[in-house]
């Protein structure tokens, strides 16, 4: 055997008292190949030959062959020792939670930072703003300076007479709606016919909507 396989045969016989639990060669072979660049053929040999030779147990389940340590090499624990184990696994689960909460915090801090503005960025974005601020008076005294205002009073009146000539026009349209349907009652033609000879043209036809009140 070479020097080679008898590293491969040293790690796995080390990784498996090492875990202390069932493996398969295929999870010894996933768990240990790029650390220690042992092959799947070799690690299925070295794991066989540990157990011929009695270093490690082996059980058959159907067509896949199980691996573990040999538990009589370990001491036996007594009850109080294993209530022990668990404390210790509980406090250590204890603080793992803490510590990921911890990360989980300052990652989200992180992103934080990295989303916000740069000393550099926020005084670039401060001078565009005080110069658009500055845009903004410059206009606002463009209109306050306009000699063409249109006083309250003004508006109110240009109001009041839209509405005026909007009515106005409303009652004009529905007496001439009134006038065409009497003619058309006794005419041997189409409304439309009957426009195009009079020469009138509808609110339609100028492409004009009349607007509410």
């Amino acid at each position: 055997m070479s020097k080679k396989d008898n590293g491969g045969l040293t790690v796995i016989f080390a990784y498996l008292n090492e875990k202390n639990r069932p493996y398969s060669a295929q999870d010894v072979f996933n768990n240990l190949q790029k650390q220690h660049g042992l092959g799947k053929t070799a690690v299925v040999k070295a794991m066989e030959q540990l157990a011929l030779e009695g270093k490690i147990k082996e059980k058959t389940y159907g067509k896949q062959k199980i691996y573990f340590a040999d538990q009589a090499q370990f001491a036996e624990v007594s009850e109080a020792d294993l209530k022990a184990i668990d404390s210790h696994i509980s406090d250590l689960s204890t603080q793992v939670q803490a510590i990921s909460q911890g990360c989980r915090q300052l990652d989200t801090e992180l992103k934080e930072l990295n989303s916000s503005l740069t000393t550099e960025e926020m005084m670039s974005e401060i001078k565009e703003l005080k110069a658009e601020c500055s845009g903004y008076r410059e206009h606002l005294e463009k209109i306050k300076s306009a000699t063409n205002h249109v006083t309250p009073e003004q508006k109110e009146m240009v109001y009041k007479e839209r509405h005026l000539y909007v009515k106005e026009w409303k009652k004009r349209k529905r007496l001439a709606s009134d006038m065409m349907g009497s003619i058309l009652e006794g005419y041997p033609k189409t409304k439309k016919q009957f426009l195009e000879e009079v020469g009138v043209e509808t609110d339609e036809d100028c492409k004009v909507a009349m607007p509410s009140t």
